[in-house]
């Protein structure tokens, strides 16, 4: 995005939260001009719903590890404010979405992040793992020979929109027949990543796929099956502490989160390939490269460009002081191509390994 070296830096941040079709396609040139020119950048001064951005690598990663910046409330604290000025009945839906958010594992600390990622964690033993494996596998071999016959692939349409929707639905234990409104649901609760733009269609996704989980859940509670669902509830019967709502929104977040990332990621994945044929062949010509590929695709172009924390307390980011109860958004998407990381960042190399950071 040449258009962003020109622009004077409030100009070009402007663009960049206008969602034009030249910064989606391509923020990275924006996101250098952050790192040289205001690494702990101020949105909105003055205005309550303000909050931090960082784009360096070594503020990002300070502050997703230290415990002084808290998960609670940093996804949906300037969002209540946003709630609040909504008409009716969308403000109604609102107060659902803020109760769900502040379950999500993404969204808590210890000792509740602890239980939860512990409950979590049941569901994914090494045997599921392997069991998940093979059905994946089944399910690309079925999805590609749908399309073999014409010569032609839609990445995104005939692969990786289905194939997580496919997985994280059996996961969920969702009827077959329910999987094309899940697919939508997923679809409008994943604009919440996208500053709200289209609250009403949010709102309401999240009220009508809560009571569709519901209904889920109580059918689970008398008839149990080999389903996500209902190893949560069994986990619960055993004595651990899992409310309606921490159910709920582990599923919402499974869904969004496991769903449209995973969809996004083979959509940038593959098309970083296609851009640089020459890590495409080194790929084919030795597919043990797979794991590192996939890192360096996490990098490159990661689905999830951002995450949120809030200050326990004042404090210091690069020299900037900053209140307590602040929001900062840690670029993870700008820090991956921070060239004080690791050299030629912008360059797509499946055998890097400077790529912690990532989406994390």
């Amino acid at each position: 995005m040449d258009s962003a070296t020109k622009l004077p830096l409030v100009d070009a941040i402007a663009a960049y939260f206008s969602r034009t079709e030249e910064t989606l396609a391509n923020p990275y040139p924006i996101f250098h001009r952050l790192r040289a020119e205001a690494p702990v950048f101020r949105v909105r001064p003055g205005d309550p719903t303000g909050y931090y951005v960082l784009t360096r690598y070594a503020d990002c990663a300070f502050v997703a590890g230290d415990p002084r910046f808290l998960s609670n409330r940093a996804k949906f604290a300037s969002r209540q404010t946003q709630r609040d000025l909504l008409p009716e009945p969308d403000r109604t839906y609102a107060k659902s979405v803020v109760r769900s958010t502040a379950s999500w594992i993404l969204n808590i600390d210890a000792p509740d992040h602890t239980r939860l990622r512990g409950l979590a964690n049941k569901a994914f033993t090494a045997r599921t793992i392997t069991l998940m494996r093979e059905r994946i596998q089944s399910l690309v071999d079925d999805l590609l020979d749908v399309v073999e016959p014409s010569g032609h692939l839609d990445v995104i349409a005939d692969l990786a929109y289905p194939l997580p929707m496919i997985v994280i639905a059996e996961l969920l234990g969702v009827p077959v027949e329910d999987r094309d409104r899940i697919r939508q649901w997923s679809h409008d609760l994943a604009l919440t990543f996208d500053g709200l733009r289209d609250p009403g269609i949010v709102f309401r996704a999240f009220e009508t796929f809560d009571a569709y989980l519901s209904g889920i859940i109580a059918t689970r509670r008398v008839q149990p099956d080999n389903d996500l669902l209902s190893q949560f509830i069994v986990a619960e019967e055993q004595g651990d502490r899992l409310t309606r709502e921490e159910m709920i929104a582990m599923c919402v977040l499974l869904l969004v989160a496991g769903h449209e990332t995973t969809t996004n990621l083979i959509g940038n994945g593959v098309l970083a390939l296609l851009r640089h044929s020459e890590q495409l062949a080194r790929l084919r010509d030795d597919p043990s490269l797979i794991g590192s590929a996939v890192e360096e695709m996490l990098r490159y172009d990661s689905p999830v460009q951002y995450i949120g924390r809030v200050t326990s307390e004042a404090c210091e980011i690069a020299g900037i002081p900053i209140l307590a109860g602040q929001v900062i958004q840690v670029w993870s998407g700008a820090a991956n191509r921070d060239y004080e990381q690791g050299p030629d960042p912008d360059t797509f190399d499946l055998t890097r390994q400077e790529n912690r950071l990532r989406s994390s």
